[in-house]
């Protein structure tokens, strides 16, 4: 499903509300919602919106476990955390436990290690489906999604949950979600903002398949809904648009 605004801030609104009803429904069903965030630009309206009276009071933040997506290997204040970015704008303005919040980055251990004590905690609070309830993604206008960059081995993981690795194009060590475990949640969104994102968004989705080069391609759902939260500004090549 593909929603596509002139004003950025109405997905922002459509986002809140998608966060809040897949709350609802996951703590209704089985007592906790689990949710992985994203970083970069494309949700900070999504997450002061979220802090507002009007969304944070419909969310029981006691039973939210809150993972990410992907993570730079940079410290939680680094400008360029997205832990960090999620802390500032949402996590410190609503009552969310700090025990239910699990940034990607550690201190003292390598982003390969981490990912492995992190696959750890999914577990025990995912289970063994691996199943999030909501997971939110970004794209970048070279095609990626989390941290599944084009040309990258961790494109060809099968089994692991999660990866860290060094992104020789970007100078720096990334841990993510790899796309088998991304595909197995109940719901995705995608945010995509921007006429910088336009070429890429056009190729996912309606260009040949290559999701080596294009790898946000590879975000299927398995047994779950993807949604498209998209301005016009990047749905200006979209046939559909």
């Amino acid at each position: 499903m593909i929603q596509i605004e002139k004003d950025p801030a109405k997905l922002g609104e459509v986002a809140a509300a998608l966060f809040v009803d897949a709350a609802k429904a996951a703590i209704q069903e089985k007592g906790k919602f689990n949710v992985a965030l994203t970083g970069g630009s494309s949700p900070v309206k999504l997450y002061g919106l979220l802090a507002e009276e009007q969304f944070k009071s419909q969310v029981d933040w006691d039973k939210v476990n809150v993972f990410w997506g992907d993570e730079r290997w940079v410290p939680l204040d680094n400008e360029q955390s997205n832990a960090g970015m999620a802390y500032e704008t949402l996590l410190k303005n609503v009552p969310v436990p700090e025990k239910n919040i699990f940034p990607m980055w550690a201190t003292g251990i390598t982003p390969e290690a981490r990912a492995q004590e992190y696959t750890g905690y999914l577990k025990k609070e995912l289970g063994e489906s691996g199943v999030f309830d909501l997971i939110l993604l970004g794209m970048g206008d070279d095609g990626h999604c989390a941290s599944l960059f084009p040309g990258t081995a961790v494109l060809n993981e099968q089994e692991k949950w999660v990866e860290g690795y060094f992104l020789k194009s970007k100078d720096i060590h990334r841990i993510t979600l790899t796309a088998p475990l991304i595909n197995r949640a109940k719901k995705i969104v995608f945010f995509v903002f921007g006429e910088n994102k336009a070429n890429a968004l056009y190729e996912v989705l309606e260009g040949e398949r290559n999701p080596s080069l294009y790898p946000s391609q590879m975000i299927a759902p398995v047994n779950g809904e993807v949604q498209w939260l998209v301005d016009e500004a990047a749905a200006n090549r979209l046939n559909n648009n």
